[in-house]
């Protein structure tokens, strides 16, 4: 039988078997982070495409760091090759960021044949992206928008809706406001809240509230289409 762990060693000419097991290894741990990214992200329509690219970014990372091996000379070519290239793909989500970080580390780590460093760290890295999912870190709503509304300058009037929006929202801040004038000549405020509501379903009731409220007037609440889903 083989020793996995005995061949760690032979870094200098790598042999064909050598170089099976580290592709199979990159494979194998780079599948086992694409299945808990899969598993543990919130994001409604899964990114396919990015989940394919967390297994083969592994297996390239692997090749390269053992085309390179220990000669500064190829290291230097690598890198300038790598200039070269321009990569426009951009990544918004924090969290994509980091599995995709991942893949690359244990692309280096099975490339430099520290099969048991790749092992450890992939495992430990998604067992601690579960138990993440099921704190409160990982929150299920994110349902994050924006609420405008018109009244006249009434700071008791205003200090009633800011107890509307502490019993429907888990938190909430002014973002702008601004005054003019209607036809009437009355003078207005268009207030402007950034809000994340405590229940999804809750903003119908909210904005049904507050235009029951006769000074209140232009109730519009939007939410954001594309808000980070973790």
């Amino acid at each position: 039988m083989v020793d996995f762990f005995s061949i760690q060693n032979s870094t200098e000419n790598p042999t064909l078997l050598l170089i099976i097991y580290t592709v199979l290894f990159s494979f194998l741990l780079s599948s086992l982070i694409a299945f808990t990214y899969e598993k543990t992200s919130r994001d409604v329509a899964t990114p396919m495409y990015f989940i394919q690219a967390i297994v083969l970014l592994s297996i390239v990372t692997a090749t390269v760091m053992q085309a390179i091996g220990d000669s500064v000379a190829r290291g230097l070519g690598m890198l300038g090759a790598l200039a070269v290239i321009r990569f426009r793909t951009t990544l918004r989500n924090p969290r994509n960021i980091v599995f995709m970080f991942s893949s690359l580390a244990v692309g280096i780590a099975c490339g430099v044949y520290a099969f048991v460093i790749a092992i450890v760290g992939t495992v430990g890295f998604c067992l601690t992206a579960f138990a993440l999912r099921l704190t409160p870190f990982s929150q299920k709503n994110n349902l994050v928008g924006t609420l405008r509304f018109e009244m006249p300058e009434d700071d008791a009037k205003l200090s009633e809706i800011k107890n509307i929006l502490k019993k429907y929202s888990e938190r909430f801040a002014l973002k702008r406001y601004k005054t003019f004038s209607n036809p009437e000549k009355e003078s207005l405020i268009e207030y402007e809240y950034r809000l994340k509501l405590k229940k999804e379903e809750e903003g119908l009731h909210l904005a049904k509230i507050l235009r029951q409220i006769p000074e209140v007037d232009s109730v519009r609440l939007a939410f954001d289409d594309a808000a980070e889903i973790i």
